[in-house]
């Protein structure tokens, strides 16, 4: 038995050891019979505060009732009380009623940030190989609007070396840039040896976004599909690794996660005129989308499609694609799944007919 101080000093009550709360030496699981959390499971969820957007989605209740949200935002802050409470079992569960927070939310979330923790730690791994072996790799991430692609990258970079990792995200082009030819600002950014580069959108947004926005010529975009896929032959053919991901999602989840940047103060400034338009313009987009799969999709630089509805299944599966496609040393000690869901991670495919969900 132990006693646990609070911050003053005091004892705050007996905490019993991991053995005593799940019966089983050094591996307590959260609510093995059940799938269910039950009260005594909550000795052993972390006490940190979880940050706004990793979990705990809003739920719509009938009429008159609270409705439970997101840790973090507005309505649902906490407070130095709650804090103090949190240091408890017993504040604790009353802190989760008391917000009216989903239980089930938790313990999905808890599981989620188990899993995301070890497919980084092989990560890290993957990095130290890239870096011995000089491998050069470049990570293509698009998709629609508020698709999740940035959460995406920072789940991928959290813990990676940041001298031997690069996240590339490039305004739009200058007046130099638009007289020079379109690769060339993007060829600058290319991985060096011993190098990850993670391209937040890439030379494939005159493929969709420019021409439905009319920000180039029909000549321009006809002239990148004819070039992109001998650009990127003669990159694989250097030895450069291209891994390009699409991130689907439905038109009604594209118009709910706008509507949350709106109501969120902390996420407004990702709101721009091109993403207030999305909506409106979302068969447009479908139709570039489309022909840039059927010209673009190769056996040396194949897409891959993301379903990213689920913010937090679309994160995993991405990092588990990613490991399982790179041989690194140290990958057959992994503790953990690296084969990606074939429900969330696909291959283009020329017969798929609905790509959007």
């Amino acid at each position: 038995m132990g006693v646990c101080m609070a911050a003053d000093g005091q004892p705050m009550g007996k905490v019993r050891s991991r053995k005593d709360r799940t019966g089983v030496a050094g591996k307590g699981s959260i609510a093995q019979s059940n799938g269910r959390l039950e009260p005594d499971d909550l000795e052993i969820i972390p006490t940190a505060v979880p940050r706004e957007g990793d979990g705990y989605p809003a739920h719509a209740h009938a009429a008159g009732q609270v409705t439970a949200g997101l840790i973090g935002e507005v309505g649902r802050t906490l407070t130095e009380d709650d804090l103090r409470r949190l240091n408890t079992r017993r504040g604790l569960l009353q802190l989760i009623k008391s917000k009216n927070i989903d239980l089930e939310e938790v313990r999905k979330t808890l599981l989620y940030e188990q899993e995301l923790r070890q497919l980084q730690v092989e990560l890290v791994r993957l990095q130290r190989w890239v870096q011995a072996d000089g491998q050069r790799i470049a990570i293509l991430v698009e998709g629609r609007d508020a698709a999740g692609k940035g959460g995406t990258i920072r789940r991928f970079t959290e813990h990676l070396n940041p001298r031997a990792m690069r996240v590339v995200a490039l305004p739009k082009p200058t007046d130099d840039e638009r007289g020079q030819w379109y690769f060339q600002r993007y060829i600058r950014q290319l991985p060096n040896k011993g190098e990850i580069v993670f391209f937040d959108r890439s030379w494939y947004n005159r493929a969709v976004v420019e021409p439905v926005m009319g920000f180039c010529s029909k000549k321009e975009h006809q002239r990148f599909l004819q070039q992109v896929t001998e650009f990127e032959h003669m990159l694989y053919e250097d030895g450069v690794t291209i891994i390009k991901f699409w991130f689907s999602i439905s038109k009604e989840e594209q118009a709910n996660r706008f509507e949350a940047r709106r109501q969120n103060p902390l996420k407004q400034w990702k709101l721009s005129p091109v993403d207030e338009k999305a909506q409106e313009l979302w068969d447009s987009y479908t139709r570039y989308k489309e022909e840039m799969f059927s010209k673009t999709h190769t056996t040396f630089s194949p897409w891959i499609i993301v379903k990213a509805n689920d913010k937090q299944a679309a994160r995993l599966e991405s990092l588990r694609h990613l490991l399982n496609l790179l041989a690194y040393r140290g990958k057959e000690e992994a503790q953990i799944r690296l084969t990606p869901d074939p429900n969330v991670i696909t291959r283009f495919h020329r017969k798929m007919v609905e790509l959007d969900l």
